[in-house]
């Protein structure tokens, strides 16, 4: 079993292309997935499988307390992992065929206001080079709409300054050109000047766009930690992630009269289906100001 776990990760990563983090997570699913197989259900061969211990699998991970969405997550995982063993006649059938994954409730994604955005974008305070490093992520972040996956994976010659955009590879291996925008550009432009020739290592020879204190490449975790403190300077009391400044992106170009297939390409979805949920957050809004300044509301 482990070693068809291991062909199938291959095949996520070299095949399909998709990013680190989204393999880890099949990863993860799959080794809890076959460890309950193995020790719970004694199922010896992966095509001994049924559509039952499926379906016990998930019960399993209900009487746990998981989330819906931690199911549904491993729903997909299954069925993928199934499917590529099937394609690969490793298996005679697929007993994932007919598993439903469990509904899901739409949460809007939580942004930050115009006010908020302000004020977290001026937090960067410290004196060169990380300063005006933290100002230029944070300015590119809100600017582009990008991952924080993708902006740490930024190297040097993905941002073009005088035409005005920025270069990023995102889910999938797809690669994405998105507008800059003058503030987003000057900030960049001050930190390739007097913050990232001042990290620079000769330990360590990377072109990394965003460099750590070490002088090699910034790290999620390290821009995690960034952010949790400027988020405090800015006295922002909202849960805010790396991934709240990309729904405040979205969000705030639809309340200013942005198409949405253009969101849509510049976010990198594969289906506006995905994107049309910050219509929803800003029709949300809409309501919050009517309710809250209409005299007679």
């Amino acid at each position: 079993m482990e070693d068809r776990l291991k062909d199938f990760i291959h095949y996520m990563i070299v095949e399909k292309g998709l990013a680190k983090n989204t393999v880890v997570s099949y990863e993860r699913d799959l080794k809890n997935y076959l460890k309950y197989l193995l020790n719970v259900e004694v199922v010896s061969s992966l095509n001994d499988v049924s559509r039952v211990h499926i379906v016990q699998f998930l019960g399993h991970l209900k009487n746990q307390g998981k989330s819906v969405r931690t199911v549904a997550r491993h729903v997909a995982s299954i069925r993928s992992f199934h499917q590529f063993l099937l394609r690969e006649k490793a298996v005679d059938q697929d007993p994932s065929v007919h598993i439903e994954s469990p509904q899901q409730g739409r949460t809007l994604p939580k942004v930050l206001s115009l006010g908020e955005v302000e004020s977290l974008l001026e937090a960067p305070v410290d004196a060169p080079p990380f300063g005006i490093r933290d100002k230029a992520m944070l300015e590119i972040l809100y600017a582009t709409g990008i991952r924080v996956s993708e902006l740490i994976s930024l190297n040097v010659d993905d941002v073009h300054l005088t035409m005005g955009f920025v270069r990023c590879i995102g889910k999938g291996n797809k690669e994405r050109i998105i507008p800059l925008g003058r503030t987003a550009a000057s900030a960049l432009e001050d930190y390739l000047k007097d913050g990232r020739t001042k990290l620079r290592s000769p330990k360590y020879k990377t072109d990394a766009l965003f460099l750590n204190h070490h002088g090699n490449g910034l790290t999620r975790q390290g821009f995690w930690k960034i952010l949790k403190g400027l988020a405090k300077k800015a006295n922002i009391e909202k849960d805010l992630t790396p991934h709240t400044l990309r729904h405040s992106f979205a969000t705030h170009l639809l309340e200013n009269g942005a198409d949405l297939r253009a969101v849509q390409e510049m976010l990198g979805h594969a289906d506006i289906s995905t994107t049309q949920i910050y219509t929803h957050v800003t029709k949300t809004r809409l309501k919050d100001v009517y309710s809250k300044f209409h005299p007679r509301a």
